[in-house]
């Protein structure tokens, strides 16, 4: 397997690294994308990743600008608007390379969940199968999740200051305007446009993203061409190897079914 880092340029001339894994038997590309503040190689990410490759399929994985990868950009501005951006960036970007073909996967976690639906609903001929897990479902959904407290401090002080849970000891500062931005999308108005397989996968434990959320996403897309799938036990963020195994195989499950 050939893997090869690349730098190129989104919109607004900042710098994004793209990691291309591709396949010697291309039998099909997917793009896998990170959540808010997360990187490439996060475990789960690689996870995602390494079902598709072990299907022939080509991978590519990028840090979004404002996160905590290597890409540009500062993760206090972090917004769904700039990762969705730099995802249609990367993809156009891609549409030159001789590797590229479609229609082709998507997935993503929690915010890059969210992104890689909204890239679906715009661009559904373009997408071959979808798997938006732990997704933000809307912005209004995400406001149920916490008390009012904790929003109304977070809009008063400007800021929500909190400590990683991937990289321990570095404290993760973002602007309320993640929340401004994040209020202005929904993903079920245009659920009826995700014809394509579609996999969730969710954790009982997931605060951020919960089932309850899950279930309204899978409620609201049409057909039979779609599985949902709950992982005892875990958190938002997928780490426990027990855990990142049982996804590795529902992603091998299902990536089979449509190959």
């Amino acid at each position: 397997m050939k893997l090869e880092k690349v730098i190129i340029k989104n919109r607004k001339g900042q710098g994004i690294v793209v990691l291309l894994e591709i396949a010697p038997d291309q039998k099909g590309l997917a793009f896998v994308m990170h959540g808010l503040g997360g990187y490439k190689e996060q475990p789960h990410v690689e996870v995602f990743a390494k079902a598709f490759l072990d299907n022939n399929y080509s991978v590519i994985r990028f840090d979004t600008t404002n996160t905590f990868g290597e890409s540009d950009g500062n993760y206090e501005d972090a917004t769904i608007s700039n990762y969705y951006e730099d995802l249609e960036d990367v993809i156009e970007w891609a549409k030159n390379q001789e590797w590229y073909q479609e229609p082709f996967c998507l997935a993503g976690h929690s915010l890059g969940g969210i992104c890689i639906s909204l890239y679906a609903q715009k661009y559904p001929e373009n997408v071959k199968a979808l798997a938006p897990i732990s997704s933000v479902v809307s912005g209004k959904l995400s406001l149920e999740t916490k008390d009012k407290e904790h929003f109304d401090e977070w809009k008063k002080t400007g800021y929500r200051i909190k400590e990683s849970s991937s990289k321990p000891g570095l404290m993760k500062k973002l602007k309320w305007s993640h929340i401004s931005d994040r209020l202005k999308y929904d993903l079920i108005p245009e659920t009826h446009k995700l014809t394509m397989p579609v996999l969730l996968i969710v954790g009982t434990k997931d605060a951020s993203t919960p089932l309850k959320h899950q279930q309204i996403l899978f409620k609201a897309i049409p057909g039979d061409n779609k599985e949902i799938h709950l992982i005892e036990g875990a958190p938002h963020t997928f780490k426990e190897v027990e855990h990142l195994k049982e996804i590795r195989e529902i992603f091998d499950n299902w990536i089979k079914s449509f190959s």
